[in-house]
């Protein structure tokens, strides 16, 4: 066990990628070259629902979008099982 121990300590300092989706969707190359600063993309997701949160592209959890100071953060509302 002590083993165990010692080796998950080594993970612990290796750097992960994490990543909110807040949406996604899907629409012809035609439109995605006509966008242009100030275009407008609907999501399919709405508002209230609950954001994605990634670790490697993989779905760990689900929270809210909240500011914090002047910076976005996540509040995580429920853990996946992954």
């Amino acid at each position: 066990m002590l083993e165990e121990t010692k080796d998950l300590g080594l993970l612990m300092d290796v750097r992960v990628k994490l990543t909110v989706q807040l949406g996604s969707c899907r629409m012809p190359m035609r439109e995605v070259m006509e966008l242009v600063p100030g275009s407008v993309i609907q999501l399919n997701q709405e508002a209230k629902d609950p954001v994605g949160l990634y670790v490697n592209d993989k779905l760990i959890a689900y929270g809210e979008v909240v500011v914090v100071e002047d910076n976005f953060g996540i509040k995580i509302t429920e853990m996946t099982n992954g």
